[in-house]
């Protein structure tokens, strides 16, 4: 189906969370594109100085930071993050009030700084997450309630924020909707493969957990990107977008251990053939994750969360994307694969030139949610 709602021209765009993965790729797509961008982020930004790149350091918990960076932004794309994947009775309240301040608290930051400023869109990073709840999900769509079951803060405060972007859609003339990454992975990735490489080279890679047949979703970076820019082109008044979440990722569900055993074996390591089942091992990981907070024990190897990825099926449709909005993932699996294999060979070695970890049995993590 062609999309062919109305859409608009994205203006100054301020991309929070941008010297990391996801907002580096997208702030040099956007200047590829020939927009005039702003950076903002704690970290300091990789990318080189360009005519039309502003670079902001600031902390989205601080207003006044906030404010000095929105005002004379006609769009924001907020991607900036805490990503805690503990929960559950573990959770101590420093964790908690770190989630929070930057994910709920510094997200209301934005919005209510955007509505002050003259902003007139603002797209926000939620995930896949928000509608899981630890149940078996195949081809699900944005008509699936929220979970009201947090095994990670993560999710809990991704749950809150998207709650209050698309509340506040319309609000001051600011349209606002919300995109719900997957996995997200590509040149640059240092969180998905990177847990991977630290099993691997730990020597924790000796079984293969869950179902061989469980599949969930991925988001390749430049796929993600390609849908942000689609959401913020479509927030305009009579628009498909307002107020709307959209699952974006790349349209192909795979088998966890399908899709990692190109990786893995190309840097040269030997593929795990034992098998053993998810539910005793997720069991195991959240009474371990328990004791690591109540009692100081080493964090366990795989997070609760990430362990169900292995046995559930986890991956949603991408057709409302696809109808309102004209999505199609510009990259499949596999050549977005042939593109990040060079790159991933390179971090492996590279981790593995620094390792220096014990080596302990486990299984393949799953990657974190987007």
């Amino acid at each position: 189906m062609v999309d062919a709602s109305p859409t608009t021209e994205l203006g100054r765009v301020l991309v929070t969370g941008g010297s990391g993965f996801v907002g580096a790729n997208l702030v040099t797509e956007l200047l590829d594109r020939g927009l005039e961008v702003r950076s903002f982020d704690r970290a300091p930004s990789p990318l080189p100085a360009h005519p039309r790149l502003e670079i902001f350091q600031g902390d989205i918990t601080n207003a006044d930071d906030v404010a000095a960076v929105v005002a004379g932004a006609d769009t924001i794309i907020h991607t900036a993050a805490v990503i805690d994947l503990m929960g559950g009775a573990s959770v101590t309240e420093e964790y908690r009030r770190r989630s929070f301040a930057v994910n709920v608290d510094g997200t209301k930051n934005l919005v209510r700084a955007a509505q002050k400023h003259g902003v007139k869109r603002f797209v926000y990073t939620a995930s896949n997450s928000v509608v899981m709840g630890g149940q078996r999900i195949s081809g699900g769509d944005e008509t699936l309630p929220y979970t009201e079951r947090f095994n990670d803060l993560y999710t809990e405060t991704k749950v809150v924020a998207e709650k209050f972007v698309l509340s506040q859609n319309g609000v001051a003339d600011v349209l606002t909707c919300s995109i719900r990454p997957s996995g997200i992975w590509g040149r640059g990735d240092q969180t998905m493969f990177r847990k991977l490489f630290e099993s691997v080279l730990a020597g924790h890679v000796k079984v293969l957990v869950g179902n061989k047949n469980a599949k969930l979703d991925n988001s390749y970076v430049h796929n993600l990107i390609h849908g942000f820019i689609l959401a913020a082109q479509h927030l305009v008044p009579g628009g498909s977008a307002p107020g709307q979440a959209y699952f974006i990722n790349d349209g192909e569900p795979i088998n966890m251990f399908d899709f990692a055993r190109p990786v893995v074996e190309a840097c040269g390591q030997r593929w795990p053939k034992l098998r053993v089942p998810g539910r005793p091992v997720w069991l195991v990981m959240s009474g371990w994750q328990w004791l690591h907070f109540r009692f100081g024990l080493p964090k366990p190897l795989l997070e609760p969360t990430a362990v169900e990825r292995l046995y559930l099926d986890n991956y949603f449709s991408i057709g409302k994307a696809q109808r309102d909005l004209g999505y199609r993932p510009l990259y499949t699996t596999q050549d977005a694969l042939k593109h990040c294999l060079p790159y991933y060979v390179d971090l492996f070695h590279q981790m593995k030139a620094e390792s220096r970890q014990p080596v302990v049995a486990a299984a393949i993590p799953a990657p974190p949610e987007g």
